[in-house]
């Protein structure tokens, strides 16, 4: 049943095979077929990986019929019952959740193929580790992969779930996309060890206190990927060394991203930068939003509304120094005038039943294939011609889970395979189509996203947390979200300062949530104003571009000058950063390390800094607590262990390893400065310092 090919492990049993390999430095893959077809399939792990022969040992003890490999920290004993159990060095991360009983023989021998129970003891339940269930149409499984529940484990990753948790132990996540929901099936655990979840279908894992459980609904095989590490700085790097990493950011996106839904003329576009111009800030973007287009598909102006697109271009970029971000999405309208190409050449998504239509928003809709290449060489030939080659290198591909208006997964099918088997690939195929065809003449590409997957960093995935309320509720979700984000290798993200969904300007309690939510992505990867707010204004037209409606002002000014002096302000401190925000960005490309972090990603060793949340390390020296409810005035704030860290508003020094009361008044997020020797940044750490005194 077991066997050694070179540095794999191989177990076979009836109709399943079973792979164990080497896979990085001190990281193992697993893979399991259920029709015992061993096929190759990348997924997420698509990267070079680093092998050292030295580090290997694989096994096989004849006598009882197990094996174990050995690669650098990580160990895999492989039991003649066909249970898996990992370990960092000697300590037991991770063991595979078995309940059946062992039917014993007169000889003392055991059945082959029957599993040792677990905890020692026999059982009835009838589980395995690794499940199995044909679907009805027989070609594609069920499946289910169990594993042993530590009560006191912590699962930190995931990608991006609207919920305000950091440690999702205890949850049930969905794996798909969705709009504000990113599944990036990546988790670091307080055991010392990170693991991959390498298939990119529909399912769900359950991470209750009885067992682990992830489940897929229709896909034929078991991909999963282990690293053990000494610091979930060191998982975080063997992770993304394997999936990849960040391109460099562009240094001249750092500062203020300008956005609402929508611009809607070039008048529009120019004012707006002018305005900034003349308060003398330095705008990073300006976005051309949705419905510059004649029609969805077309990837073309309206020159109706954007008569000169090339002039305007030009004036952002030479006049301004500002870049214009345009929006594209995948939908493709049938009465565009490329209905028929899309069509016959097959570029477009199908169903299994039904109408083929999948959203409907000024017309009757369906979505170009972003998994089929031919699809997405000929969209992006429509990109080029109408942006790329005018100037345009930065895009936003909106509506990238994609945006079905109903989540029918197991009708969707993709050149790819059935949603259901490949459905988290989407984004990740659109994000591929922008970094494959800018990369040639743009090394820094960014693609601002609302879908992203495993390895989405390496395409230049700048995710943001997608349509979400404008209340302090749902501000409370981002904070906790963005560190998942960050933990999941996807280290650039971004959210709607205020949130999406209205909000009107003239609103005090509106204008409160604003400036909380402005101060808090002062310090996040991306400072980027959005949303749609109220109200609305008539559409300029009963046709093509000017046939959307617009909202209210979303610039600073439009707060009243009193929140736009804060803000300013903010934006003043944001430019100060940016040789701090230059580094830990290298840090994210060189590295892997998100640039927000939880507190334990730099003091693994402080007990109190892994049931910490809602406040992060902005790089290694800054921490910042977000005020994250209506009229708060002051709140507790923890500092780790083994630093002394100075208040930014009044110069106190605290010793780390205690919580304490700050007070602050609306002109104030709370924000500490590590006092340390070794700061790289000590001088301008101490000017943001004497900046901030002032708020």
């Amino acid at each position: 049943m077991i066997s050694i090919d070179g540095n794999k492990l191989i177990w076979r049993y009836d109709d399943e095979l079973l792979v164990i390999e080497p896979w990085g430095r001190n990281s193992v893959r697993v893979r399991s077929f259920a029709d015992a077809h061993y096929t190759e399939r990348q997924n997420a792990l698509t990267e070079k990986y680093i092998e050292e022969a030295k580090e290997i040992n694989v096994k096989h003890d004849s006598s009882n019929d197990t094996a174990t490999l050995i690669n650098g920290n990580i160990k895999v004993v492989l039991d003649h019952r066909n249970r898996l159990t990992f370990y960092n060095k000697d300590q037991e991360i991770l063991k595979e959740y078995i309940r059946l009983r062992a039917v014993k023989h007169d000889d003392g021998s055991e059945d082959v193929g029957t599993i040792e129970i677990t905890r020692d003891f026999n059982s009835t339940l009838k589980l395995k580790s690794r499940e199995y269930i044909a679907n009805y149409n027989g070609a594609d499984f069920q499946v289910k992969q169990r594993f042993e529940s530590v009560r006191d484990e912590k699962i930190f990753g995931m990608g991006q779930y609207q919920e305000d948790l950091l440690d999702f132990k205890g949850s049930i996540l969905e794996l798909a996309q969705r709009n504000s929901q990113m599944s990036v099936p990546f988790y670091i655990s307080n055991y010392n060890y990170g693991f991959l979840w390498n298939n990119p279908g529909i399912g769900k894992v359950t991470f209750a206190n009885n067992l682990t459980e992830w489940e897929m609904y229709g896909t034929n095989y078991i991909d999963y990927w282990i690293t053990a590490g000494e610091n979930p700085k060191e998982i975080l790097e063997r992770y993304t060394e394997v999936t990849g990493r960040t391109p460099k950011m562009p240094e001249n996106l750092l500062g203020l991203w300008q956005s609402k839904l929508r611009y809607r003329t070039p008048k529009d576009v120019l004012e707006v930068v002018k305005k900034y111009k003349e308060k003398g800030i330095q705008l990073s973007t300006i976005a051309i939003d949705y419905f510059h287009w004649p029609k969805q598909g077309e990837y073309r102006f309206d020159t109706d509304f954007w008569p000169d697109p090339k002039k305007l271009v030009k004036e952002l970029k030479e006049e301004y120094g500002v870049e214009p971000l345009i929006s594209i999405w995948p939908t493709v309208q049938s009465d565009a005038y490329n209905y028929e190409e899309y069509l016959k050449n097959g570029y477009l998504v199908n169903v299994n039943r039904g109408v083929r239509l999948t959203m409907q928003i000024q017309g009757s809709t369906v979505f170009a294939d972003m998994t089929n290449p031919d699809a997405r060489n000929y969209i992006w030939g429509k990109i080029k011609e109408s942006y790329k080659d005018i100037g345009i290198d930065y895009y936003w591909i909106d509506v990238a889970e994609p945006g079905y208006a109903v989540y029918d997964f197991d009708n969707i099918r993709y050149h790819k395979g059935p949603m259901h088997a490949v459905g988290n690939l989407y984004p990740l195929g659109y994000l591929k189509m922008i970094y494959e065809g800018n990369k040639k003449t743009n090394e820094g590409v960014v693609t601002l996203t609302r879908g992203s997957w495993a390895g989405a960093q390496k395409y230049g995935a700048l995710a943001w947390s997608g349509d979400i309320d404008c209340s302090f509720e749902a501000f409370r979700n981002q904070v906790n979200t963005g560190l998942n984000m960050g933990l999941a290798g996807i280290p650039w993200w971004t959210t709607d300062i205020g949130g999406f969904h209205g909000g009107n300007p003239d609103d005090e309690s509106f204008r409160e949530l604003v400036v909380r939510w402005f101060q808090y992505s002062t310090f996040s990867p991306i400072l980027r104003m959005h949303g749609d707010r109220l109200p609305h204004s008539a559409p300029l037209s009963n046709s093509g571009g000017g046939s959307m409606p617009t909202g209210a002002s979303n610039e600073i000014w439009a707060y009243g000058e009193k929140y736009e002096a804060i803000m300013t302000k903010y934006i003043r401190i944001r430019e100060i950063l940016k040789p701090y925000l230059i580094e830990i960005m290298e840090k994210a490309r060189k590295k892997g390390h998100p640039l927000m972090r939880p507190l334990f990603f730099e003091y693994p060793e402080d007990s109190k800094a892994w049931e910490t949340d809602n406040m992060y390390l902005f790089g290694s020296d800054l921490l910042v607590a977000p005020v994250l409810f209506e009229g708060l005035k002051s709140q507790r704030i923890y500092l780790p262990k083994g630093e002394k860290w100075i208040y930014a508003y009044d110069g106190r020094v605290y010793e780390g390893g205690q919580e304490v009361e700050v007070a602050f008044d609306i002109q104030q997020i709370p924000l500490f400065v590590k006092q340390s020797k070794e700061a790289k940044h000590a001088e301008l750490l101490k000017y943001i310092q004497v900046e901030l005194s002032h708020l």
